[in-house]
C-alpha cells in the first residue's frame, strides 16, 4: 500500500491506534511465556515511532496496517510472540529507513531474519527476469526454506491489503489480486489455512469481477434465509441422534463461498440456479475416552447415514489418510429435506484446529507425531531444490512453484506397495523422477497395473506403476511437454543441459582434430565463416551441431574456401536481431510507454481498417466488446487485451503487475468479433432453419461455422459466429432460447495457456 507523510497525527488519529493495539493486546493467543507481551509491547512502540505521521491511500494512519497484520498473525493463524513482533515490525526496514543491522541489535538475529524475508528487494535485481514480482517472492521463499513462519506472515499482510484493496487504483487493485489468486490463495490451502485461503479467493474475486461478484452475493442473500432454514430442519434430527448417543459437538451450517459457486458455475456450465451442494453442515466434536477419533467420526457417520440417504461416490476419507496440507475429516453427502444434497463434514476439535490454522495448530499438539509434519518436510525439500538450481530464472521458479502448490493431489503405489504423492494430472515420468533422478533419466516406459504405458501416460489415483529403465537411455527435449512436477522438470532440464555441455565439449575438439588434419590452426575467422555457412548465431550452437553429428566436417575446406553469397548480411541481421537486452533493460525501469497514464482507463477505440491499432485483442480467452477487460503491456509496448479470468492474464498479473493497465471499450459499431455459443435441445423438423434464420436473417449476424449433431432425439451443436459487442450476443442468446424445443444456449469460452 502506499505510503504519504502529508500531514501529522492528530488526537483522533492517536486514539484510533491505541483503541486497535488495545485490540490486539487484549487478545493475545499462545503469547503467555515470560517476556511474551514486553517483547510486543516493545516492538509496537518501535514500529509507531517509526511510522509516525505515516497514511495509508485509504487515509487512516499507517500503523493501523502492521497492528492487523500481527491480529491475524496471532488470532486467525495462531502463531506466537516472536511472529507478532515480526508482524508489527515487517514494514519499518522497507519504508522508514531504519536498517536491519538495528532491528537485530534491538529485537534479535531471528526476528530480524523473518524482517527480512518480508522484505521487497529494492534498487538493482536481474532484469533479464523482467519481473521485480517473482525476484520478490522467490528471495521470501529463500527465507521460508529455513523457518515457514515467514510465508504465514507474507499471507496475513495479504489477506489484510486484500481487506483494505477498495483505496488503490484500478490497475493496482487487478494487480494484487492477480497475484492473489495465482500465488497466495494456493499457498494459504497448502498449508491448510482454509478459512484464509477462502477468504483470498473471494476478495480477489470481488475486484477482478466486480459485476459477477455483486450478482452472485445477490443471489445468495436472496436464498440465505431459506437455505437457513433448510439447514435447521435438516439439522434437529441429528442433533437428537448425537444427543442420544452422549456426544459432545457443535453443528453449524455454512454456504459454499462466492468464488467456488462461480468455479462451479464455470467448470459445470451452468447458472446460478443449477448448482445444487450449496449447502454444508460441519458437526464437531470432543472424542470421549471410550473410542479413538477416527472411530467416532465413523460412529457420527453411521448416526447421519441412518437418518438421511448418503450419495455413494461423494464420500471423502480424508481421516485414513489425511491431505498434504495437514487436513483430516470425513465428509459425505446426503440427499437433505426439499430434494436438496447437503454436504456434512465431521470433525474433532484438534481437526478443525489444523483446519483452520493449518501447520501452526500443530504446535498445539507436540504429543502427536503426524504423518502431516512429514508432508510438510518433503514439500519444503522441494522448494529447497528449486532454490539451489541456479540456472532456474524467477519465472521459471514460479512456474515450477505455482506446480507445487496441487491441492489436488492422487495416491500411486511402486511394484512393493509403497504410496508416492503425486500432482493430479501427473505422468509415470513424474512417479519415475519421484522416486529418484537416475531411474528418471534412464526411464523408458513403464507398466501401470501391469499393462505396457509410454512415459507420457497421464496416472490415476490407485494405480501401481513400475518403471523399465536402461543404461542407455538419456532425456529427451520432449520429455519437459510431460513433466508436471517441478522435480522432474528441473532434473531433465540439467541432465538436457550436462548433455548440451558433453556436445559442446566433443563438437569442439572434432572440429580442432579435423581443422589439424587440414593444417590449419583455428581462429575467429574460421568461426564466423562456419556461422555464416549454416546460418548460426553463437560457437556455442555450431559445437553443439557438430557434436550431435548434424553437420558434417567432410566438406570443411570447400566451406572455409568460399562462404555463400549473403549468408553474412543475413547474419549480421540476425545477430542484430537479437540483441535487444539493454532495450529490456531499459524497458523495465520505465516499463509502460509514455502515453499511457495508469491512473486513467485506456480506451480502446474501434480501427476497422486494422491500422495503427495501439492494441491486440489476446488470442488466449477472445474478449469482446462488453466483456470485462485488462490490458498488458507486452516488451514491444503493444497492448494485449484479455479477459481477468482468463490464466495468462491472472499469470501475468501476478509475475509482471506493472505492466498491468486497466483498459475501457468505447463504442464498437463497425468491426465484428470472433465469438461461439454452444445450444442444445430436443430435435425437431426445421430447427436448424429456425436458428440459422434469427442468426442471419433477423439479427443480421455473420455465421462463420456451424456444427450440429443429433442423437435419440437430441440436437448438439456449436456455432462461431461475428458480433460487435457482448449485448448482440445476448440478445442473440435469448431469441434462440425462446425457440421451440431449444433447451440451452450458452455462450463458449474457452482460455488457451
Amino acid at each position: 500500500m502506499v505510503k504519504t507523510k502529508s500531514k501529522i497525527f492528530t488526537t483522533e488519529d492517536t486514539s484510533r491506534i491505541d483503541s486497535e493495539y488495545k485490540l490486539l493486546a487484549d487478545n493475545l493467543f499462545r503469547c503467555d511465556k515470560p517476556g511474551d507481551r514486553e517483547l510486543i509491547d516493545k516492538a509496537f512502540r518501535f514500529a509507531n515511532e517509526a511510522h509516525r505521521d505515516m497514511y495509508r491511500n485509504s487515509g487512516e494512519p499507517y500503523i493501523i496496517h502492521p497492528i492487523n497484520v500481527a491480529r491475524i498473525v496471532n488470532q486467525e493463524i495462531g502463531l506466537g510472540a516472536k511472529s507478532v513482533a515480526a508482524a508489527l515490525l515487517h514494514d519499518v526496514v522497507e519504508d522508514t529507513g531504519i536498517p536491519l543491522e538495528e532491528i537485530s541489535k534491538e529485537f534479535g538475529p531471528k526476528i530480524a531474519s523473518l524482517i527480512d524475508g518480508l522484505t521487497k528487494i529494492s534498487g538493482t535485481y536481474n532484469k533479464e527476469t523482467n519481473s521485480l514480482q517473482a525476484e520478490n517472492f522467490r528471495k521470501m521463499l529463500m527465507t521460508l526454506s529455513d523457518d515457514f513462519r515467514v510465508i504465514l506472515i507474507k499471507i496475513g499482510d495479504r489477506l489484510h491489503n486484500m481487506r483494505t484493496l477498495d483505496s488503490m487504483p484500478e490497475h493496482k487493485r487487478m494487480k494484487i489480486a492477480g497475484e492473489t489468486v495465482y500465488l497466495y490463495a494456493p499457498l494459504a490451502h497448502r498449508l491448510g489455512l482454509f478459512a484464509i485461503k477462502t477468504e483470498l479467493e473471494d476478495l480477489s474475486f470481488k475486484f477482478r469481477h466486480p459485476r459477477i461478484y455483486d450478482e452472485i452475493a445477490r443471489k445468495v442473500k436472496m436464498d440465505e434465509k431459506k437455505n437457513l432454514a433448510l439447514i435447521n430442519r435438516f439439522s434437529l434430527p441429528i442433533i437428537e441422534a448425537l444427543n442420544n448417543n452422549n456426544i459432545i459437538f457443535d453443528i453449524s451450517g455454512r454456504f459454499k463461498s462466492i468464488y467456488s459457486i462461480w468455479k462451479k458455475m464455470q467448470s459445470k456450465n451452468v447458472p446460478f440456479e443449477e448448482v445444487y451442494d450449496l449447502l454444508a453442515v460441519r458437526i464437531i466434536f470432543e472424542p470421549g475416552p471410550e473410542m479413538s477419533e477416527r472411530a467416532q467420526c465413523w460412529q457420527i457417520y453411521s448416526l447421519i447415514t441412518d437418518i438421511y440417504t448418503p450419495k455413494p461416490d461423494r464420500l471423502r476419507d480424508w481421516i485414513s489418510r489425511p491431505k498434504p496440507n495437514g487436513y483430516e475429516a470425513l465428509h459425505l453427502t446426503v440427499m437433505g429435506p426439499e430434494g436438496r444434497w447437503v454436504e456434512v463434514q465431521i470433525r474433532s476439535q484438534r481437526m478443525d484446529d489444523i483446519a483452520e490454522r493449518g501447520f501452526a495448530a500443530h504446535w498445539k499438539y507436540k504429543g502427536d507425531v503426524t504423518q502431516t509434519e512429514s508432508e510438510l518436510d518433503k514439500w519444503l525439500k522441494h522448494i529447497r531444490e528449486m532454490l539451489a538450481n541456479p540456472m532456474s530464472d524467477p519465472l521459471t521458479f514460479l512456474d515450477d512453484f505455482k506446480m507445487s502448490l496441487f491441492s489436488s493431489e492422487i495416491m500411486v503405489f511402486t511394484p512393493k506397495g509403497l504410496l508416492v504423492n503425486l500432482p493430479k494430472g501427473a505422468s509415470a515420468l513424474d512417479f519415475a523422477y519421484e522416486i529418484h533422478t537416475d531411474i528418471g533419466n534412464k526411464a523408458i516406459g513403464a507398466k501401470i497395473n501391469y499393462k505396457l504405458s509410454p512415459l507420457s501416460a497421464t496416472l490415476q489415483s490407485g494405480d501401481q506403476v513400475e518403471i523399465i529403465t536402461s543404461n542407455i537411455a538419456r532425456p529427451g527435449k520432449e520429455w519437459i511437454e510431460y513433466a508436471h512436477t517441478a522435480k522432474a522438470r528441473n532434473a531433465i532440464k540439467d541432465a538436457l543441459r550436462d548433455q548440451s555441455t558433453d556436445r559442446i565439449q566433443k563438437g569442439m575438439e572434432m572440429l580442432e582434430q579435423k581443422l589439424s588434419e587440414l593444417g590449419i590452426l583455428p581462429n575467429s575467422d574460421i568461426i564466423r565463416k562456419l556461422l555464416e555457412n549454416y546460418e548460426l548465431l553463437n560457437k556455442d550452437e555450431l559445437y553443439s551441431r557438430i557434436g550431435l553429428g548434424l553437420i558434417n566436417l567432410d566438406d570443411l575446406r570447400k566451406i572455409l574456401k568460399k562462404a555463400p553469397e549473403g549468408s553474412l548480411r543475413k547474419y549480421w541481421k540476425l545477430a542484430i536481431g537479437g540483441v535487444t537486452r539493454k532495450t529490456a533493460e531499459t524497458r523495465e525501469q520505465s516499463p509502460l510507454p509514455g502515453t499511457i497514464n495508469k491512473d486513467q482507463p485506456y480506451l480502446l477505440r474501434e480501427n476497422v481498417d486494422n491500422t495503427g491499432n495501439s492494441y491486440v485483442i489476446a488470442s488466449c480467452c477472445q474478449p469482446i466488446p462488453g466483456d470485462e477487460v485488462v490490458g498488458y503491456v507486452d516488451h514491444s509496448d503493444s497492448i494485449i487485451v484479455h479477459k481477468p479470468k482468463c490464466p495468462v492474464a491472472v499469470k501475468l498479473m501476478s509475475s509482471e503487475g506493472n505492466r498491468i493497465i486497466h483498459v475501457r471499450w468505447t463504442i464498437h459499431k463497425l468491426a465484428s468479433f470472433l465469438a461461439s455459443i454452444s445450444i442444445n435441445g430436443i430435435d425437431r423438423i426445421g430447427l436448424l432453419n429456425d436458428v440459422t434464420t434469427i442468426i442471419s436473417k433477423e439479427l443480421n449476424v455473420n455465421i462463420r461455422n456451424v456444427n450440429v449433431s443429433v442423437y435419440d432425439g437430441i440436437f448438439e451443436g456449436t456455432i462461431d459466429l461475428y458480433v460487435h459487442h457482448t449485448r448482440d450476443l445476448n440478445n442473440l442468446i435469448m431469441q434462440l432460447s425462446n425457440l421451440k424445443g431449444i433447451a440451452s444456449v450458452k455462450r463458449i469460452e474457452e482460455f488457451v495457456e
